[in-house]
Order: C-alpha cells, then structure tokens, then sequence
C-alpha cells in the first residue's frame, strides 16, 4: 500500500515538473518577480527576526523595518495574486504551468492572513499604542506565533529558487526583461525606505516593550 502512495507522489511530483518545462514567458516573467521579491522579503525578514529578539531595545528599529517592509510584501502579494487570479479564472498559459505544490497550496491562506492580521495590529498599535486596549497586542502576538512556522516553511521551500533567481536576474547573462523585474523590486525597497523614513516625523505612543520605572 505504501509503495503505491509513494508511486502516485512520484507520479505527480513529475508530472508537475513537466508542466513547467515549457512554460509561457508571461508565466515566467511573474514567477520571476515572485522570486525576486521573495529574495528581499528574505533580507528584510531575517533584519526583522533581530529586532524581533531584542525587541525592547529595538522597538523604534522593530518599527521602521515594518514600514520598509509594506511595498515589497504588497508587490509580493500582487504578483502571487495575479497568478492565482489568472489560473483560477482558467487562463491556458497559467493552467497549463500549474499550480504550485498542494503543501504550498495547502499554507498559502495562513501565510496571506497571518501576515495581513500582523500588520494590521502592528499598525494600530503604533498609531494609538494601547489606547484602544491590550488586545490589539494580544492579536500582534498570536498573529506572529502563527505566522512564524508557516512563514518559515513557505521561506525554505522557495529559498534556493529565490537565490538563483536573484543571482541570474542581477547576472551579467540576465534577459532584457529582468531590468523592469529589477525596477520593480528596488521600486518597493525605494517606496519602503521614504515610508519608514516618513514615520519619523511622528512620536508612536507605543512604549508597552519598554522597563517600567
């Protein structure tokens, strides 16, 4: 019985591969930008992660690094949706390329929604900090403890396919295409940088990382 199942696996493991042999240059172009993207997200995260750990001594960095990251994740999310939105509405190109992998498939709603509910909460508590109550903290936290594992596998499943997109498309060998890739990209980081710079300009009332006393 077990060697059917790992049969049937392999069977569609394969047939997924071919399916995105031949695959139409727009479909390739998006997935591309998918993981360019992705590849920043990665930068961007892992400085994250740092303020993440030391966060009461970190919280104004913790901030600034939130806004920097907002239009990378917005491109990010545009392009993902794009694709889901051309397969799901049975464009041939993107039905014939596939979608991606049932357990990438299976975290994808957890990824989307934890991710736009620790945003959404870190936003509030940085414009009103806890006048509205300790529950939006409540929800920054449970959103993080939920978004961490799911990110985090989502991450290494594409990390080398990242890696080797970033190299190729800043390669001297990169196709005519990739500088608008590129530009879209450093675009995001670019929007990132005056967002988080423009946040300066305004005192968060957030201090409840800070010592007491």
């Amino acid at each position: 019985m077990s060697n059917k199942i790992d049969d049937t696996s392999a069977k569609l493991d394969q047939s997924s591969e071919l399916r995105h042999e031949a695959v139409d240059p727009g479909v390739a172009a998006n997935e591309r930008l998918t993981a360019l993207t992705g590849a920043l997200l990665f930068v961007l995260l892992a400085a994250m992660g740092i303020t993440v750990l030391r966060v009461r001594q970190l919280l104004p960095e913790h901030f600034l690094l939130g806004f920097l990251l907002i239009p990378p994740l917005v491109l990010k999310m545009a392009s993902t949706g794009y694709r889901f939105v051309r397969y799901y509405s049975s464009n041939p190109s993107y039905r014939r390329a596939g979608p991606p992998r049932w357990p990438m498939r299976l975290l994808a709603p957890i990824v989307v929604l934890s991710t736009a509910v620790l945003f959404i909460t870190g936003l509030e508590l940085w414009l009103f900090g806890l006048r509205f109550g300790s529950v939006w903290v409540v929800a920054h936290k449970l959103s993080f403890v939920l978004w961490l594992p799911a990110a985090g596998i989502h991450i290494l499943w594409y990390l080398r396919r990242s890696a080797e997109t970033a190299a190729e498309e800043f390669g001297s060998a990169a196709p005519p295409a990739a500088l608008t890739r590129r530009g879209l990209v450093v675009g995001s980081l670019v929007a990132g940088a005056a967002l988080a710079l423009a946040t300066l300009t305004y005192q968060s009332p957030f201090i409840f990382f800070q010592d007491a006393g």
